[in-house]
């Protein structure tokens, strides 16, 4: 923060510009990004100068920016199209018909429970009744 003040009290302070190579500039404190453009760059219409990653406007004062920070110019990326038409999004979708939710069916006995109640079923309510074996279907 010291060092800042100084640079301001000098009214000028040193930049780094990342172009094609990087150039080291010193501006005045009232300077804008503009006038960094018009130093550095051809063609200003298709410049951006971005510090840290985020785009400067042109009346951007470079004194907030602090000294020895490095701005990067680079050309404009053309963006924008999406591939195939958007009016088609969601086609699949909308032709499925709706069906309507199954109600759960109870599970099956599984494991320990399971050979509790075979068990039950053969053995223990067993009446010894005479003549032939009813099966496990009959409903007599």
């Amino acid at each position: 923060y010291n060092e800042y003040k100084s640079y301001l009290r000098n009214n000028t302070m040193q930049l780094f510009v990342q172009t094609d190579e990087l150039h080291c500039i010193n501006v005045e404190e009232h300077q804008t990004v503009s006038d960094v453009k018009d130093q550095l760059a051809r063609d200003l219409s298709e410049v951006v100068v971005t510090h840290e990653g985020r785009p400067l406007a042109d009346d951007a004062v470079l004194a907030l920016l602090g000294p020895n920070t490095t701005l990067n110019i680079s050309g404009k990326l053309l963006g924008g199209k999406v591939h195939g038409s958007l009016a088609r999004a969601g086609k699949v979708k909308g032709q499925t018909p709706k069906v309507a939710k199954q109600e759960d069916k109870k599970k099956k006995k599984t494991g320990r429970c399971k050979r509790r109640i075979q068990y039950n079923r053969r053995f223990a309510t067993n009446v010894n009744t005479f003549g032939r074996k009813k099966g496990p279907n009959s409903n007599s």
